[in-house]
């Protein structure tokens, strides 16, 4: 029970952080949705789905390999792991760097071949941009050894930080500006550089964010030294090569479906749908705060608990709750979607009504979600026993799948199509994670407790949209019933809890 106590401390601190960030983040969505059409929206959306692909490769996988290589070394040597492992990150972000500045018209050109917005939008989105993925991938090895050195507290400023000045700067170019030239218009000529709510705005302050970032990070960097250990360096890019191609692969998995939808829907529509999907998936918010703050503490917790005699069994119980903590938060959402909708509503009705005609589909990007944090937690079986490759094999597969289904379902049913695709991808990587893995490393899961709080929730979500239209009260009355299964089900884990 301590080791499970412990674990469930970590995530919490590291997890408290992650829903002040994203929920102050979500009060930027309404803003969005209510200044720009679907259509710019789209143009937010689909930059971002870019970021994320190339911010991948720039992390090159070092944040798993700092973890991991940080038990495989002595302590002395372990100063030597952050060298090498900051060395990539330098090394790949500056390349990236270089191919920006050098090919940024030609990007901005292939950006704007819909005719959306300008070329020269365009070409300061991809610097904006740019500057911003090469300043998140040199943060990544550092933060790592925050999390290693179990300095939640300063994990979490840090992280607080960021968001507060993303907030603030996007408050200030796309709220308080107009609304003071609105009332006093003098003042128009001391801001003679201000675009308008220019979507711009929104990329620029994600930089300037990422930059206070960087340097509010110098003191983790304090002793890094240029020297490599080539040996050791060797070592590392051998296990991260297949992690970077996993992740890209997962990347893909997640947002190719965005990246693809302008080009294989008529000009126009795809833009649109774009923004809707966007729009809609921020509503599921709250469930990839509860994976992401899960995979902050879990990573540390798993490599530093993996000698342990019972090991496995521990990975097997935090995988159970897991299970039903994400299963209660997707029932709770998906019960509440008729208030939360009001998050995207846009700046007039018929814009409210294209954001608002994804709405139904909200229950499977959540089920995606659930799918996402299994593979999360399935993972580590590979990862723990250094058999990478694994995790190349299963993300190509879902890569491949999700490329091949992009261009069968998106141009019949659009971001449906998209949605469904993700589905496939993460249902399949979750099967043959979990075949391999038992072959491989096995650990004791519960298989049938966790389908049967799937296939329960989902079913309690399922009545209330199809014969119930979404009704808040039913939907919540349904929501208690199976919060007081679970309480009834746990009732021997949450004595012996309360009592320690």
């Amino acid at each position: 029970m301590s080791v499970v106590k412990r674990f469930v401390s970590d995530t919490a601190i590291y997890g408290l952080t992650t829903i002040i960030s994203r929920l102050v983040n979500f009060v930027l969505t309404p803003i969005y949705v209510n200044k720009f059409a679907t259509s710019v929206y789209g143009i937010f959306t689909t930059m971002y789905s870019w970021a994320a692909l190339i911010n991948a490769f720039l992390a090159f996988g070092m944040e798993t390999s700092f973890f991991r290589y940080l038990q495989k070394v002595d302590e002395k040597d372990k100063p030597k792991v952050f060298n090498n492992t900051f060395i990539v990150t330098i090394a790949t972000s500056l390349v990236f760097l270089l191919l920006v500045f050098s090919f940024a018209q030609p990007i901005a050109e292939w950006f704007a071949r819909k005719g959306v917005q300008s070329v020269e939008n365009y070409k300061s989105y991809v610097y904006f941009m740019g500057l911003t993925l090469v300043a998140d991938a040199l943060v990544v090895v550092p933060f790592a050894k925050l999390r290693s050195q179990n300095r939640p507290i300063r994990f979490g400023i840090l992280k607080l930080t960021n968001i507060f000045v993303v907030v603030i700067l996007n408050l200030f170019f796309i709220v308080f500006l107009p609304w003071l030239f609105k009332i006093q218009p003098e003042w128009q000529s001391a801001f003679s550089w201000y675009k308008g709510p220019w979507v711009g705005y929104v990329f620029l302050s994600n930089l300037i964010a990422s930059v206070v970032t960087l340097l509010m990070l110098m003191p983790q960097m304090r002793g890094f030294s240029l020297k490599v250990d080539k040996e050791l360096l060797a070592s590392i890019f051998s296990y991260s090569f297949p992690i970077l191609i996993a992740n890209l692969s997962f990347i893909i998995n997640e947002h190719l479906d965005k990246i693809l939808m302008p080009s294989l829907l008529p000009e126009g529509i795809g833009e649109s749908d774009v923004g809707i999907y966007g729009a809609i998936s921020k509503i599921a918010i709250f469930l990839s705060i509860f994976v992401q703050a899960f995979r902050l503490g879990a990573e540390p917790f798993f490599f530093s608990y993996a000698k342990q005699e019972n090991a496995r069994k521990v990975y097997a119980l935090i995988m159970e709750y897991f299970v039903v903590a994400m299963m209660l938060v997707m029932v709770g959402i998906s019960m509440n979607i008729e208030w939360l909708k009001y998050f995207i509503k846009g700046g007039d009705a018929m814009e409210t009504a294209k954001y608002w005609s994804g709405l139904n589909y909200i229950p499977i990007i959540l089920f995606n979600y659930v799918m996402l944090g299994i593979y999360m937690n399935l993972s580590i079986w590979y990862k723990l026993s250094d058999q990478t490759r694994y995790g190349l094999y299963i993300s190509g597969i879902g890569a491949m799948i999700t490329v091949v289904f992009c261009y069968v379902l998106i141009p019949k049913f659009s971001y449906l199509g998209a949605i469904l695709v993700t589905s496939i991808a993460y249902i399949t990587m979750v099967s043959l994670s979990y075949l391999w893995g038992q072959r491989n490393y096995a650990i004791p899961y519960r298989i049938g407790k966790m389908l049967l709080h799937i296939v329960l929730g989902s079913s309690m979500i399922a009545i209330n949209f199809l014969c119930f239209s979404r009704n808040f009260w039913t939907g919540n009355a349904l929501l208690i019933l199976y919060l007081l299964f679970v309480l009834y089900q746990e009732r021997s884990f949450i004595k012996r809890l309360l009592k320690r």
